[in-house]
């Protein structure tokens, strides 16, 4: 019954009309009490607090029959002090012991009890003391003249409030009912009024929920109804656009879903298909449809059930060869709330494995070119222990060779070196600030001679000034040296071989131009990956490992700088350093 929010609002209203009903007919008759108690201290004040009327009693006080006398007066001004038979008395009493003498009130005189204000009296002060909760007010007033003492006391029963009350709580009462009764028939309104576009919202939040959301509830009001019933056909807009767009990812999902390079094959927890891509029917070389089972696919890797059994993160891989395909599948369980099963991404490692071969045979070369360079060193040091009488000539030849393999090999190992820091992220840039021109000069001193020997034109032409950059100097002389040996290297005795230099907006560049055998076009696009190699024959006579310029453009990145073949139509070789004069270091990229 009192689910109804109609009823609530009903019971609301009530308890709210009879709690106010309440809470005001107590602090009207708490009010109406306190008004009558200090209305009746303030009369008494005002009466014996006028000095006349106060020089009067004492003089009847000072009288033979002073009892009489002030009886007498007090009679004479019943209707100042208020009295009455019935609820408000005056006594007089004996002004030492308190004893009753004379009074309105013959029959409670004799009755009268010791009260804090009679006692106040017969100490001699005035009794006007008021006691909230006492059943009556009181006044005792000391009187002393003529050797006679007396105490005037005014007693006030509170019969008058009492009744005052009753009446008050009969008439709240009578209110009560009527706003009682005035209250339900207007929460009844209230509730209409309010219950009314609540059903509407609730009949909207239906036809939300069975998929209508083109639905539109009137707005019938600006209140806080009206603004929900807005927020509400609001809601209902967002609503149909969130599903439009969901609607578009899933589309933009299943697109990406048919065209990744990556095949991913979905089985439920039957191990039926129930999702595949194109991809994986072209990486298995086969036709996929609802009726292939996983272990036509994948049983040689794991049994469908040990990867059904996976908690999930947990994933297991394998690899399977498919013609000349290496793949690599990664086999996962998912589950949802009613069904689960298995799903395999497999991704195409083809040409990491051939990779992977080319470093192992670039280990292989390497292992050759050291074998190769001991080899001879060790056959020329047997020699010269062995033949102690050879010439001369002789001997300074086979030290000149055992000298030739040596740098020969530490140029080996020295790559080696550098690539195993670039690949361990240990490579770190000792900057400073240098004369660009200045280490472009080294470089082509350090080189000078050879150039000489081969009968190289080796020029250098450089602008009078060159701005300095931030760099790891010894880094980017090892990046010009391997450039400029590269071209006298690879150019032919007699050839010709340029150095320039220049500056840009935002850093400075140089170019190591050579009229050499060059590098054919189809090689040029590889020129700087690791191990590779144009002319592996040519390479092995002249010591190269294929690192040189690999090891150049990962310094080069490093600073932030840039490392590339220009193109020409003159035969030879231009390579192109660019480097920002700020020197940013950049992270290398993983290899």
């Amino acid at each position: 019954m009192f689910r109804s929010l109609h009823m609530k609002l009903v019971m609301i209203m009530l308890i709210l009309i009879v709690s106010l009903m309440a809470v005001v007919g107590a602090f009207l008759m708490n009010n109406v009490v306190g008004f009558y108690i200090d209305e009746f201290y303030q009369q008494m004040q005002d009466v014996f607090g006028d000095e006349s009327f106060y020089r009067d009693l004492v003089a009847k006080a000072a009288e033979p029959d002073g009892v009489v006398q002030i009886q007498t007066m007090l009679e004479s001004n019943s209707g100042v002090l208020g009295l009455n038979a019935d609820t408000r008395n005056y006594y007089i009493l004996d002004g030492k012991t308190g004893a009753f003498l004379a009074g309105s009130d013959e029959e409670g005189g004799a009755k009268l009890d010791m009260t804090l204000n009679i006692l106040t009296a017969i100490g001699g002060q005035e009794g006007y003391k008021s006691q909230v909760t006492a059943s009556y007010m009181d006044v005792a007033l000391p009187i002393s003249g003529g050797g006679n003492s007396y105490i005037i006391y005014i007693l006030d029963n509170r019969q008058t409030v009492e009744r005052l009350n009753n009446q008050l709580f009969f008439i709240i009462l009578e209110a009560m009912l009527f706003g009682l009764v005035v209250s339900v028939f207007l929460s009844f309104l209230l509730s209409k009024t309010m219950i009314t576009p609540i059903e509407r919202l609730t009949d909207g939040a239906e036809r939300v929920a069975a998929g209508d959301l083109t639905h539109k509830i009137e707005v019938a009001s600006k209140d806080e109804i009206g603004v929900l019933t807005n927020t509400f056909n609001h809601m209902a807009d967002v609503l149909r656009e969130t599903l439009e767009t969901v609607e578009n990812e899933r589309n933009k999902l299943n697109t990406l879903f048919l065209h990744m390079t990556d095949g991913v094959v979905a089985f439920s927890w039957e191990g039926k298909v129930i999702h595949v891509n194109p991809a994986a029917e072209e990486m298995l070389g086969c036709t996929i449809d609802t009726d292939t089972a996983y272990g036509e696919l994948f049983a040689g890797l794991r049994l469908f059930d040990e990867v059904l059994a996976l908690e999930q993160p947990s994933y297991v891989d394998g690899e399977m060869e498919v013609g000349e395909r290496s793949l690599m599948v990664l086999l996962a369980p998912f589950s949802g709330e009613t069904q689960g099963g298995v799903l395999a991404v497999i991704h195409d490692v083809t040409e990491q494995r051939r990779t992977e071969h080319l470093r192992r045979e670039f280990v292989a070369n390497v292992s050759h070119e050291l074998r190769t360079p001991l080899t001879n060193i060790r056959s020329y040091a047997e020699t010269l222990e062995d033949a102690e009488d050879l010439p001369q000539e002789t001997r300074h030849s086979f030290l000149e060779v055992i000298l030739s393999e040596t740098d020969r090999m530490t140029h080996i190992v020295q790559d080696l070196l550098t690539l195993s820091r670039i690949d361990s992220g240990r490579s770190e840039l000792t900057l400073s600030r240098f004369p660009f021109r200045a280490a472009i000069g080294n470089v082509y001193r350090a080189n000078l001679m050879e150039a000489k020997r081969h009968g190289h034109a080796f020029t250098a032409k450089l602008p009078a000034q060159l701005p300095e950059v931030t760099a790891d100097r010894a880094r980017i002389e090892q990046v010009m040296m391997n450039i400029v040996a590269n071209a006298i290297k690879y150019t032919p005795d007699g050839g010709t071989i340029e150095i320039t230099a220049g500056e840009k907006p935002d850093g400075v560049w140089m170019e190591v131009a050579d009229n050499g055998i060059g590098i054919p076009p189809k090689d040029r696009a590889r020129i700087f990956e690791r191990f590779y190699r144009v002319d592996k024959a040519r390479s092995r006579e002249s010591g190269g490992t294929g690192l040189g310029l690999s090891i150049a453009q990962e310094i080069v990145r490093q600073h932030g700088g840039t490392i590339s073949l220009v193109d020409k139509d003159t035969p030879g070789l231009t390579v192109r350093i660019e480097l920002p004069l700020g020197g940013e270091v950049k992270e290398q990229d993983d290899a």
